[in-house]
């Protein structure tokens, strides 16, 4: 009997540690640069994302559930996946519907949300923000330091403060804009393990293609 209680306590224990839908304090908005992850990414899959008629500039990658320390990934839900079109329909402004539909798996089951109401409320956090119109002007590939991208979101975005904004490199590439928002989508100051800038002082972004 004592073995058969020791083996449900070690069956029970994931499951009460698990991420529970709805659980977490606020949201990371996170805004990628296509032809800087094509460059990195993209063009190796073949990503309709980086065709030259796509003309993306910042797309949403995603709008994360976080917790004040980590987050919550890929939680159990009662909710219904999108659908081929509910997921399409957000390449506009993702770039592709399959990372609409990561997003949702890993992320979007996490928000408390139905998948609709997640694209939806990710579509409403996207257009809030100003995104820097200069970058979209650029002909030719530059290189400069990453504090630059945070100055650029936040003189365009009054309300924004440094605290509440993050920029990461990766391969010698400016990556992502990570921008944190409460639950109700207002600027928030990022938990410290968020708020881990990029020191590249000459990381490499491409222009559009």
């Amino acid at each position: 009997m004592q073995r058969l209680l020791a083996l449900l306590c070690l069956v029970a224990s994931p499951l009460s540690a698990q991420d529970r839908a709805g659980d977490f304090d606020y949201y990371v908005m996170s805004l990628s640069w296509s032809a800087n992850w094509c460059a990195l990414e993209g063009d190796a899959r073949g990503s309709p994302q980086c065709d030259a008629s796509a003309d993306f500039g910042w797309i949403l990658h995603g709008l994360w559930p976080q917790y004040e320390n980590g987050y919550p990934a890929n939680c159990p839900t009662s909710e219904r996946s999108p659908s081929r079109g509910d997921t399409a329909a957000m390449a506009d402004i993702m770039g592709t519907s399959g990372l609409a539909w990561h997003q949702w798996r890993k992320h979007g089951v996490c928000s408390g949300l139905s998948s609709e109401d997640y694209f939806a409320l990710s579509r409403e956090a996207f257009g809030r923000i100003n995104r820097p119109d200069v970058f979209r002007a650029l002909t030719r590939q530059v290189t400069l330091p990453a504090s630059l991208i945070e100055e650029a979101f936040v003189k365009e975005n009054a309300a924004l403060e440094a605290d509440q904004i993050t920029i990461t490199c990766k391969s010698g590439y400016i990556q992502e804009a990570r921008i944190c928002l409460t639950r109700d989508l207002e600027f928030r100051d990022c938990g410290r393990d968020v708020s881990r800038d990029c020191t590249m002082t000459s990381a490499q972004f491409d222009p559009m293609r």
